[in-house]
C-alpha cells in the first residue's frame, strides 16, 4: 500500500479490514467450492459470535476498554442492518444467491465511501500511527507471496480436517462450522487482544470487531456466494446458530451503556 502511495486512511478501512476477514474469505470460499455450503455459512456466523462472545469477553476480562461514540452513532447499527439484511436473504429461500452476494458488497462499498467521505477525521484520528518506510519490491512480493500460500494452505487442512471431524464424530459440518473451524479463524483477532492487554498497549477496540463482524458478512459471505451461490442444507443454521448471531450482536449496545456509559468491563 506505502509502494502504491495509497493513503493511510484507506489503508485502515480496507486492506486491514480485508486482511483480517482474510481467514474466514478463503475459508468460506473453499468450502463453496468444494460443496460443503453448511461450512461457509457456519463458519461467518460462528466467527462473529466468536468476535463478541470470546476475543471481546477475554480483552475486557483481562483489562476495560473505552468505547468510541462511533460505536452506537455508525459502527453498531451498520453491524445490525447487515446481520438483519443477511437474515432476511437466507430465511426464505434456504440460499444466499449471487444477486444478493452482490447487494451486500454494494452495500460494503457504500458504506467505505461514506466513512470515507463523512467520517475521515475521526477515523483519521484513530488510524495515527508512525511512519513506515515501504518494503522492498522483492521483500513485499515474498512475504504476499508466502502468506497467500500459507493461508491457502491452512484452509485446506482447516477444512479437511472439520470434514474429516464431522464424519469420524457423526456431527453436523455445520455444528464443526460453528464451533471448530470459527475459533480456528477467530485465533488471530483473540491473539492480537491478549497480546495488546500483555503490552499494556490499548486493547483491540469494539469497533475493530464489529468491523470484522460487519467485514465477514458484506464481504466474506458477499464475495463467497459471488463465486458460489450458498444452499444452506442444514436447517439449524437458520433455526438456532443465526439467531444466537443476532442476539449477542444486539445485546452489546445495553452491555456499553450499564452500568457505566461508553466502558466494558468484567462484569459485563
Amino acid at each position: 500500500s506505502l509502494r502504491l502511495n495509497i493513503p493511510k486512511i484507506v489503508i485502515g478501512m480496507t486492506v486491514v479490514s480485508f486482511a483480517t476477514s482474510a481467514p474466514e474469505l478463503i475459508v468460506s470460499v473453499k468450502s463453496a467450492l468444494n460443496g460443503f455450503p453448511d461450512l461457509a455459512m457456519g463458519n461467518v456466523v460462528g466467527s462473529n459470535v466468536a468476535n463478541l462472545g470470546l476475543v471481546l469477553a477475554v480483552t475486557i476480562i483481562l483489562s476495560p476498554i473505552q468505547v468510541e461514540r462511533s460505536f452506537y452513532k455508525t459502527d453498531w447499527p451498520v453491524m445490525m442492518i447487515s446481520s438483519c439484511v443477511l437474515f432476511g436473504f437466507v430465511a426464505f429461500d434456504n440460499s444466499l444467491q449471487r444477486y444478493e452476494g452482490i447487494i451486500l458488497v454494494l452495500f460494503l462499498i457504500i458504506f467505505l465511501i461514506y466513512l470515507l467521505k463523512v467520517q475521515k477525521p475521526a477515523v483519521v484520528e484513530e488510524l495515527e500511527v508512525k511512519e513506515e518506510a515501504p518494503l522492498s519490491v522483492l521483500k513485499t512480493g515474498i512475504l504476499l507471496g508466502l502468506g497467500g500460500v500459507c493461508l491457502w494452505g491452512g484452509s485446506e487442512l482447516l477444512i479437511s480436517g472439520a470434514v474429516g471431524m464431522a464424519e469420524f464424530y457423526g456431527v453436523s459440518k455445520r455444528v464443526i462450522a460453528v464451533t471448530v473451524v470459527s475459533i480456528g479463524t477467530s485465533v488471530p483477532e483473540l491473539a492480537a487482544s491478549i497480546i495488546a492487554v500483555m503490552k499494556k498497549e490499548k486493547a483491540i477496540s469494539l469497533g475493530n470487531l464489529i468491523g470484522s463482524n460487519m467485514f465477514n458478512i458484506l464481504a466474506v459471505l458477499g464475495v463467497t456466494s459471488i463465486i458460489q451461490p450458498i444452499i444452506i442444507n442444514d436447517k439449524g443454521l437458520l433455526t438456532n446458530d443465526i439467531y444466537w448471531m443476532l442476539g449477542i450482536s444486539f445485546i452489546i449496545l445495553p452491555l456499553v451503556f450499564l452500568p457505566r456509559g461508553l466502558r466494558l468491563g468484567w462484569r459485563d
